[in-house]
């Protein structure tokens, strides 16, 4: 019983940051929640209960969809469709994050291969990368894999955090480098939250910077967020990359991220994630314009 009530206490004090932690009784329940949790989310990957939707980014010049967004769903019998804020971080704290980042990669390369194969426009796919996938040495490996088993067009973006950087810079920025000679292009997720300088992009291999939703949620009443997205959008022009605001959800909002120049939006005011079959229809009715 002690053992088991140290071990609670040491996972909240790792959840939580703080250098140790006194056990309380609660603790027990979580950490037993915690565990149950993480085994059906083992059985989940073994059982075909993971599914991908997908969210259009909007070129803003043309109005077209131009790429979605692989977004990861669990679908548990037990409690239905679960959102990904009540998964991924055990995804990522039991290291299933891999097998399961592996699996959204083949599927999401899989669904654009038959889209392509159905006559649809051919968009490009954006996957998000953990820092745990991408610190592998086999990493690349893995990514020009599932490529080979698609087409020659990956149309495949990557989309890393500031985070995943940190710890092997000159070894990361390697496998980026390999993967876009490969026809991949590497987004930077969150732009403007985390480490972000001048020198860091001047040295890695990114093509792409997403503006993160908390400031497009000020725009365009809070000075503070126009001024730093425009800063932001200045300098990925600066850089040469494009940019995507994140979280768009009024046309006050689309109508300033286009006048300060920005390339792509994404948000509920264009379309929630939506299941593959209805991107196909929304894929289809663009043809028809």
């Amino acid at each position: 019983m002690l053992v088991q009530n140290a071990e609670a206490a040491l996972k909240e004090a790792k959840a939580s940051g703080e250098k140790y932690l006194h056990h309380r009784l609660e603790m027990n329940s979580e950490l037993a929640r915690r565990v149950g949790t993480e085994q059906r989310l083992r059985l989940a990957l073994d059982h075909d209960q993971f599914v991908l939707h997908y969210q259009p980014k909007i070129a803003l010049r043309t109005g077209l969809v131009t790429g979605v967004e692989a977004l990861l769903r669990w679908n548990d019998p037990e409690q239905g469709l679960v959102a990904p804020a009540r998964f991924l971080p055990l995804l990522e704290s039991s290291g299933l994050i891999v097998p399961v980042g592996a699996w959204v990669l083949q599927r999401a390369l899989h669904d654009r291969a038959r889209w392509l194969g159905m006559g649809l426009p051919a968009v490009r796919v954006a996957v998000n990368v953990a820092p745990m996938q991408i610190g592998r040495r086999g990493f690349t490996h893995q990514v020009l894999q599932c490529l080979s088993g698609t087409c020659a067009d990956s149309g495949l973006d990557l989309e890393i955090t500031e985070t995943a950087l940190m710890h092997d810079l000159p070894g990361i920025s390697r496998r980026l480098r390999a993967l876009r000679a490969a026809g991949v292009r590497i987004a930077l997720d969150d732009f403007g939250t985390g480490y972000s300088s001048l020198g860091l992009l001047s040295r890695l291999p990114v093509d792409v910077l997403k503006i993160d939703r908390r400031f497009i949620r000020g725009l365009p009443t809070d000075p503070a967020s126009v001024t730093l997205t425009r800063t932001i959008v200045g300098l990925a022009s600066g850089f040469g990359l494009k940019t995507v605001a994140e979280g768009v959800e009024s046309a006050t909002q689309l109508g300033l991220v286009r006048e300060l120049g920005c390339d792509y939006s994404q948000g509920y005011l264009h379309a929630r994630p939506q299941p593959a079959p209805q991107i196909e229809r929304v894929l289809a009715r663009q043809l028809q314009r």
